[in-house]
């Protein structure tokens, strides 16, 4: 990324947070980087945390950026696009984390042939453990995607999709997927109390549980199904556990739950689709 790449946000709620502290923990400079909200209160603690130029006035900073980003809710996206529309001249990038809402519903918004990248990161971003899904516009370039990549290499990792149809089954896997995680480990703290354990202690042991099985799976050259056979000793206390959840279809029960985000992800974005 260039040292003199311009990056403005729009939107200065948490996701926008969690991008500005990884692009200056990586090195990419403050002075280069601008934040418009119209929470003056948010704004001013945006400002002291990070010391970065900010605006109330969203077409004031996307005149000065070579990448906008839209980090504002999906249901105000389009008002936010159309007070844009008129100042967009110089053909800034324009990176989108608005979930549900389509590359075509943006440009159309926009009024005219913008570069647009569509993106979905997940709630770890905000600890540098994200994981984004990202799509482009024809017209977006290669030196345009760079750009994108560093932003949000900065908060994790990140895939490109080949189809924008795909961000959809990526939202029911990654995006709403920590919520399945803290599901079961809500689901492990009750059983261990249940079993006679102090509830601190059990929140303790399945968290760290938790945590200890992540590093395993991303650490090791065995694949996830070698990883569960290697600690269920036949007979043993795992066998017993793994074959309980799976007479209760513990299989069925995990797909038929992210085929359900997986609809309503479509749904969301057929009902946000070039919405007046």
């Amino acid at each position: 990324m260039k040292k003199t790449t311009k990056i403005g946000f729009i939107g200065a709620g948490n996701m926008a947070h969690a991008l500005v502290s990884g692009l200056i923990n990586h090195g990419f400079s403050k002075t280069n980087i601008n934040l418009s909200d119209v929470d003056k209160l948010l704004l001013s603690q945006r400002k002291s945390e990070f010391d970065v130029k900010v605006f109330t006035d969203n077409l004031q900073m996307a005149k000065q950026c070579d990448v906008i980003v839209l980090a504002v809710k999906p249901q105000i996206l389009s008002s936010v696009c159309k007070q844009l529309n008129t100042g967009l001249q110089h053909k800034p990038l324009v990176v989108s984390i608005a979930a549900g809402v389509k590359i075509s519903s943006i440009n159309y918004w926009l009024k005219g042939t913008t570069p647009i990248v569509r993106t979905m990161p997940n709630a770890p971003a905000l600890l540098g453990k994200g994981v984004t899904g990202m799509v482009a516009s024809d017209i977006v370039t290669n030196q345009q995607k760079t750009l994108v990549e560093n932003i949000f290499a900065s908060v994790g990792i990140y895939f490109w999709l080949q189809k924008e149809s795909l961000l959809d089954a990526l939202a029911a896997l990654s995006g709403s997927g920590p919520a399945y995680f803290f599901l079961m480990i809500e689901s492990m703290i009750n059983a261990g109390v249940a079993l006679g354990l102090d509830r601190d202690m059990a929140k303790s042991l399945s968290i760290q549980t938790a945590l200890g099985a992540s590093i395993m799976a991303q650490n090791s050259n065995d694949s996830i199904q070698e990883l569960r056979a290697k600690i269920t000793s036949k007979n043993g206390t795992t066998q017993a556990a793994i074959e309980s959840f799976q007479n209760h279809n513990f299989d069925i029960i995990s797909s038929h739950a992210i085929r359900a985000a997986f609809v309503r992800a479509r749904k969301i974005g057929f009902e946000l689709d070039n919405s007046e």
